[in-house]
């Protein structure tokens, strides 16, 4: 990479495209590259960042929603959410730890560029979800807006979201609208240790079943568990399997004492309180048990009834370390360092047990080598082939980050 272009503002954002797009050069789209690891590595000879882009340009706590410039650090939103009593709903996960390069760095639009999702989409929805405004500049050089302020503006096609999961490869955002919604006066957890992944599974399930809003339901493999810094529960090699509960006091002890009735079966679970269960809960958001150690990580989105079957199929050929979120419809799978990332076996699997696979920690030279996304079916690239000639025709944008050819 030779150079790196640093628009401070949406109109030289358009010039800087224009004048790539006059010379047909591709270039690598960054925020502040805290993901740039997760992908096809990109060539290119230019990189741009919109880390200059920042500021919060509208926000109405009434009214539930902000807007904020793309390269805007999402600790600034957040801390600026708290400060009122509110939050982004679908608790956006921090990957920098399991990338090794820290913590806390990734921007507002990089969250909706990858659309990762924390373990409160279960009820409060994807980030795609949240997002009901968009502007940015395209692989024609074009500014475009999406969307509005509210819900009832999104009318026709909703380009906004979808954009939200597309990596960079459509356009450069440079400014995003979103809903918020209030932080929970309280948050319990309940905490059961020892149960194999398919009654973990079994559990988180019957759950989300309970009619008692369930907002996070996670299971940690026992080497997983003994990661943690938490000082109730790391240390010790033994699953876990969390429940957590959120709402005003009173009707968070109420819940938790009806979950606990319905899960009996299941056994006595532990108890977090409020600053235990935030503990708790901050380091599955950021991933803590899964350190930039060397091992090779896959993010696996699956029919939670089939979770376990899944990795038991990948078990067979290897040692691996699991991480169950969304009740098993999200697995996370800590594989040993090979030449092809056990790439052959995990797409074996996901092929027999259905779902969708993405590595999202190997090096460069592995990545280069085998599909990092789901490979996809002929009717979906041709589709996602169209979609890509219409805002990038000249395929300027980080070009083969997603997909080789695409």
């Amino acid at each position: 990479m030779n150079d790196i272009m640093r628009p401070a503002t949406e109109w030289e954002l358009k010039s800087m495209m224009a004048a790539l797009a006059e010379r047909a050069i591709p270039v690598e789209v960054l925020g502040a590259g805290s993901k740039r690891g997760i992908g096809r590595p990109v060539i290119a000879p230019v990189a741009l960042t919109t880390g200059a882009m920042r500021g919060i340009s509208l926000y109405e706590p009434a009214e539930l929603v902000m807007s904020a410039r793309a390269g805007t650090p999402l600790a600034q939103i957040e801390t600026e959410l708290a400060s009122r009593g509110q939050m982004l709903a679908f608790e956006p996960i921090d990957i920098g730890a399991a990338l090794g390069v820290g913590v806390g760095l990734q921007t507002i639009g990089a969250v909706f560029a990858t659309n990762l999702s924390g373990s409160r989409r279960i009820a409060a929805g994807a980030a795609r979800d949240h997002l009901i405004g968009m502007r940015g500049v395209n692989g024609r050089a074009e500014i475009f807006k999406s969307g509005g302020r509210v819900m009832k503006n999104v009318t026709g096609y909703d380009v906004a979201r979808g954009l939200a999961g597309s990596w960079g490869t459509l356009a450069v955002i440079s400014e995003v609208t979103f809903k918020v919604l209030p932080l929970p006066d309280d948050v319990a957890t309940l905490v059961y240790p020892d149960l194999t992944e398919d009654l973990a599974v079994e559990l988180m399930s019957s759950a989300l079943m309970q009619p008692y809003e369930v907002s996070g339901t996670v299971h940690l493999a026992p080497a997983l568990a003994s990661r943690l810094g938490h000082k109730a529960l790391g240390g010790e090699a033994r699953a876990l399997t969390a429940i957590r509960v959120e709402n005003f006091a009173r009707s968070v002890a109420y819940r938790k004492g009806k979950l606990r009735d319905a899960l009996k079966v299941f056994g006595a679970p532990l108890e977090l309180d409020l600053e235990s269960s935030l503990a708790f809960w901050g380091e599955v958001r950021r991933l803590s048990f899964f350190p930039a150690n060397g091992a090779h990580l896959w993010r696996i989105s699956t029919t939670p009834s089939r979770a376990a079957a899944l990795v038991a199929a990948v078990r067979r050929h290897m040692r691996v370390e699991t991480f169950y979120d969304w009740s098993g419809g999200l697995v996370w799978l800590e594989t040993p360092a090979s030449a092809d990332a056990a790439s052959a076996d995990i797409r074996r699997a996901v092929a027999s047990h259905g779902g969708h696979a993405t590595l999202i920690r190997a090096d460069e030279t592995v990545r280069q080598s085998v599909d990092v996304f789901q490979p996809l079916g002929p009717a979906v690239d041709r589709i996602t082939r169209g979609i890509k000639h219409a805002f990038d025709p000249m395929r300027l944008l980080n070009p083969g980050r997603m997909y080789a050819t695409v």
